[in-house]
């Protein structure tokens, strides 16, 4: 059964504590060793977890942070998501509380994927980007020791200009490492990201095309985050190829999940937003419930509109499939509904519209 975006979330982002012990330099939460006052209690939790199972389908929990492994209770909040029947994929922070025993039990408890961040293929250059030594080293022994007892794995990387360089390396690791999936972050100016250099428009292009292409040479499933521009590149790279077929071509009319569609984020103090990386709060699970606040919330009903885009983004004959940045529009203009700022693409119809004008 195809879900209704529309009606329930497929996939909920919960910052289980804003607190972790490494100094990230593109953090979006700024996190810092100590919770927050006022963090979801575990009877909160476990209420919206139990509202979570009523959806249809049951969405996928991404327990993230700060860092996970710094909850008292997550143990408790794991073994109640596994009763409840919700598949889980954790992102716990690289530290010396990620050891084996935990991915052990991790395992026990039906975790169905753990992702760990990798932004150099080297300690020399992942270290320093992360602001721990040592975390490069940890990573890799925690993605060989998961895949070692069988759980699936992932690697969250942040595409900076510092960044960059290391793809390649990155992608190498990740194949030698037998990773599942390579989620591929895009720099969002947000939290301590607003200190690094994002790239152009065309470097974006650049990066995408090339994703494509490892994509298939290195055999790895490549996700984006904040760069949904990735899906019309996949296309119009199959277009080009003997892969190109006629329900390809269709594709772009399809309908793919994107902020408050089938993707929503709660904060560790409750807020829920479209994504970790667009913090403009729709409401608090502590006072509504979450799908009360998905379905009605103002915010999330104009997000699912796409007659409320803006400039080039809301004539695109890609739009379905894409939509933006929402985040990096609002990071950059102040608003939501702008266009993707970091898109090279010209859409046939915003040419006409410009040449009209």
């Amino acid at each position: 059964m195809r879900p209704d975006f529309d009606r329930y979330p497929f996939l909920v982002a919960w910052e289980m504590t804003h607190a972790c012990d490494l100094a990230c330099k593109h953090c979006r939460a700024s996190a810092e060793p100590d919770p927050l006052p006022g963090e979801i209690t575990t009877e909160e939790a476990f209420r919206f977890l139990e509202e979570m199972a009523t959806y249809t389908p049951k969405p996928i929990l991404l327990p993230t942070g700060g860092d996970p492994l710094k909850r008292h209770d997550i143990w408790e909040i794991l073994e109640k998501a596994r009763e409840l029947g919700i598949k889980i994929g954790i992102t716990p922070a690289v530290t010396p509380l990620l050891t084996h025993e935990v991915i052990d039990r991790f395992k026990e408890l039906d975790v169905h994927a753990m992702a760990v961040s990798l932004d150099g293929a080297s300690a020399e250059t992942h270290d320093e980007f992360r602001g721990v030594p040592g975390t490069f080293d940890l990573a890799v022994d925690a993605l060989r020791y998961a895949r070692s007892i069988g759980l699936p794995t992932q690697i969250n990387t942040t595409v900076t200009k510092q960044t960059r360089p290391e793809l390649p390396g990155l992608a190498d690791l990740g194949r030698d490492l037998g990773i599942s999936a390579w989620e591929v972050f895009f720099l969002v100016p947000v939290g301590r990201g607003t200190l690094l250099q994002q790239l152009s428009a065309e470097e974006y292009e650049e990066v995408l095309r090339w994703l494509y292409r490892v994509s298939k040479t290195h055999k790895l499933h490549i996700r984006t985050t904040e760069a949904p521009h990735f899906r019309r590149v996949v296309i119009q790279e199959r277009m080009q190829s003997a892969e190109a077929d006629h329900a390809l071509v269709q594709n772009k009319r399809g309908v793919h999940m994107h902020d408050a569609y089938g993707f929503v984020f709660i904060s560790s103090l409750g807020e829920v937003f479209p994504s970790g990386f667009l913090a403009m709060s729709a409401g608090n699970i502590k006072e509504r419930s979450l799908l009360d606040i998905y379905r009605n919330s103002e915010l999330f009903r104009k997000l699912r509109d796409r007659e409320n885009l803006k400039g080039k983004c809301r004539v695109c004959e890609f739009g379905n499939v894409c939509w933006g940045s929402r985040a990096r529009a609002w990071a950059e203009t102040g608003d939501p509904f702008e266009s993707e700022t970091r898109c090279a693409y010209v859409p046939e119809a915003w040419k006409a519209e410009v040449a009209g004008d």
